[in-house]
């Protein structure tokens, strides 16, 4: 797995460009990343309403919960489905908006300095191994790239906006992503 420094975009993977980004602050270090969690419709896995979701073409009257969403302008810079496929939709040296109001050690707007990463799944749920597998790859080939992420910038959504955020949820397992990088 290999991200190009120049342009943001990460391979092997498929580029879905959202148009839900913008560019970062000035001289902003990219040191933080961000997992979250999300399933379309919840609790439903495969097709690729999330694809559409982040790139502003979902249809409202095609599912009852896509009418509260159907409106909504976020993203994330990748997307790693349940089989192990990554979907990138915002180049990492761009800002995706995925986090929302957020706050990691006393810094506000961690859209500003963070990467969103997406594990298709939900809150209660369990992840794929595969799935851990191709995020401990990225987590390391972000860290080649952005050398101000550390193993210990890596939170996660429900961490940077408690109370609003629960994702990525009781079902993730930090302890096999955690083995899983320092195994690399």
């Amino acid at each position: 797995m290999k991200i190009n420094s120049k342009t943001g975009l990460l391979t092997p993977c498929t580029q879905i460009p959202s148009p839900n980004c913008d560019q970062r602050p000035a001289d902003q270090d990219i040191d933080l990343i961000v997992l979250h969690s999300i399933s379309l419709p919840p609790g439903q896995y495969g097709g690729d309403a999330i694809e559409r979701f982040f790139s502003n073409r979902l249809a409202a009257d095609e599912h009852p919960y896509f009418q509260q969403i159907a409106e909504v302008k976020v993203s994330s810079h990748v997307l790693i489905k349940r089989d192990g496929h990554i979907i990138q939709f915002v180049p990492f040296h761009q800002r995706a908006w995925h986090a929302g109001v957020s706050c990691y050690h006393s810094r506000e707007h961690c859209n500003d300095f963070s990467i969103g990463i997406e594990l298709e799944g939900t809150d209660t749920d369990t992840f794929e191994s595969l799935q851990y597998t191709r995020l401990a790859a990225l987590i390391q080939a972000l860290e080649q790239t952005y050398t101000a992420i550390t193993p210990q910038c890596i939170t996660g959504h429900s961490d940077i906006a408690p109370g609003r955020k629960t994702d990525p949820g009781r079902g993730f397992d930090w302890n096999k992503l955690q083995s899983l990088l320092v195994k690399s």
